[in-house]
């Protein structure tokens, strides 16, 4: 009979130990599990806040571009007193006192924008699809003469101006302090709420008209003249 309660006894104890150890184990493994959850969570938190930051729109007002009423100038950038206007061009063909960045915008050739170069600052021919000369006249966007306007109703095309505009990465501090500009941008988006600016390419810089310029600086990069050079072709095809 002792020798029974003795096997039965370590057995007994055996069994409660197992039972113990079980449990622990048990919340050793629900620990980490938990943990790791709120490491994804975080992770998913992190990503969203992420993503949310890279999918930022234009700022405003360019927020408003896409399905404004929008319309695009072609501008005077230069206007020379009459006389100099009637006199035949000096060295490489350009009119004498046309200024500096002027010429040397022209020489460039004009970045591939003939369409925006100014008539009457060229000899006849030298480069093809210039506008007639304006009548004295002529309506003008704030000071500059327009040459001509279209609205822009592609909504691809108001959307690459949104983003290219609405980019503060779009700018820097380098440009000169001229602001003779080719091109007059107007947008609506709503009765009551115009925003106008100047986009000047042969002094590289843009200058807000009837709005606070939302970003630090205003003189486009190499990268953003391109891609507004290319957004220029679709609105003013050349020739036209």
């Amino acid at each position: 009979m002792s020798t029974n309660r003795a096997t039965s006894g370590p057995s007994a104890a055996s069994r409660r130990p197992t039972t113990g150890r079980s449990a622990a184990d048990s919340s050793a493994k629900s620990l980490p599990a938990a943990a790791r959850t709120t490491a994804t969570l975080s992770a998913l938190l992190v990503l969203v806040a992420a993503a949310s930051g890279c999918s930022k729109g234009p700022a405003a007002p360019f927020d408003t571009l896409k399905g404004s009423n929008v319309t695009a100038f072609r501008l005077q950038n230069y206007e020379l007193p009459p006389q100099q206007a009637a006199t035949p061009g000096a060295a490489g063909g350009l009119i004498p006192g046309l200024p500096p960045e002027i010429q040397t915008w022209v020489q460039q050739g004009a970045q591939g924008l003939s369409q925006l170069l100014p008539p009457g600052l060229l000899p006849p021919g030298m480069v093809g699809g210039a506008a007639p000369a304006p009548q004295p006249d002529a309506p003008r966007f704030h000071g500059f003469r327009i040459l001509s306007q279209t609205q822009v109703f592609d909504t691809n095309l108001q959307e690459e101006l949104a983003e290219i505009l609405g980019d503060p990465d779009s700018f820097h501090n380098r440009h000169s302090t001229c602001a003779y500009s080719e091109m007059g941008l107007s947008f609506s988006p709503q009765p009551g709420v115009t925003n106008d600016l100047l986009i000047s390419f042969s002094c590289n810089q843009i200058v807000a008209q009837t709005f606070a310029w939302p970003h630090g600086s205003a003189g486009m990069k190499p990268e953003t003249v391109k891609s507004l050079s290319e957004v220029v072709q679709k609105i003013w095809p050349p020739g036209t």
